[in-house]
């Protein structure tokens, strides 16, 4: 009862309260993921759709040669297994939680026995969908076409929060230059130098392994438009 209060909560936070059937609503579960837990996996069989309610998640994708490309960082309110959903297909992307994380999940039985044809539910799904081509189509462009230095720098914005900026605390963002590279498609060589260049110039610290964001501002000034979020 707690957590449909809770969900209720968030149903009406989001304007999102007819979405759903009745039916539906009494049948909705409250997920929590935390940070660096891999909410699903792709090539997974899709289970649930999931709604993004608190947090942040991380999408990303990975070639059969096991190069990862990140695809887009997610605030709420979004959906996970729309597509998946609407196509009766395995999951396309893995997703992961950046922070700890608070999604609605309903499974796709429910939403198929009641509310295969509730016009509410088709137009949210329309409209998220839509949007996330739209996305595609900016971080495509914004692959090919930016330097190295502002996509990492967009990079350490969506994954860095202010409570991992001081290196003086336990906390720090837990970014591996490796990953860093197969996430926005270039070569650890490169990344390398671009965080040399950055550390030279004061946006970052780096120690005992992970790298720390000492200026927002500055990479922000340098991103532009932070196209992963």
């Amino acid at each position: 009862m707690k957590n449909l209060e809770i969900i209720n909560t968030y149903l009406r936070k989001y304007k999102i309260e007819s979405v759903f059937p009745e039916e539906v609503q009494h049948l909705l579960s409250l997920d929590n993921f935390a940070e660096g837990e891999v909410i699903c996996s792709q090539g997974q069989l899709a289970k649930n759709l999931y709604i993004l309610v608190e947090g942040k998640i991380k999408v990303y994708t990975t070639s059969a040669e096991g190069r990862t490309l990140i695809l887009s960082f997610k605030n709420p309110v979004e959906i996970i297994g729309d597509i998946e959903y609407i196509r009766g297909i395995d999951i396309i992307n893995t997703v992961e939680a950046v922070s700890a994380v608070s999604m609605i999940s309903v499974p796709y039985a429910v939403l198929k026995k009641y509310a295969k044809d509730h016009a509410p539910l088709l137009n949210f799904l329309l409209d998220i969908i839509t949007e996330k081509f739209q996305l595609k189509n900016s971080s495509l462009t914004f692959n090919l076409f930016y330097p190295v230095e502002v996509r990492l720098a967009s990079y350490l914005l969506s994954v860095s929060s202010q409570e991992m900026e001081s290196p003086d605390g336990e906390k720090g963002s837990m970014v591996h230059i490796r990953d860093a590279a197969n996430l926005i498609g270039t070569s650890y060589r490169h990344v390398n130098r671009v965080i040399q260049k950055f550390l030279a110039d004061g946006l970052i610290e780096r120690q005992r392994g992970s790298i720390y964001v000492k200026s927002r501002e500055g990479l922000k000034r340098l991103a532009g438009d932070n196209i992963y979020e």
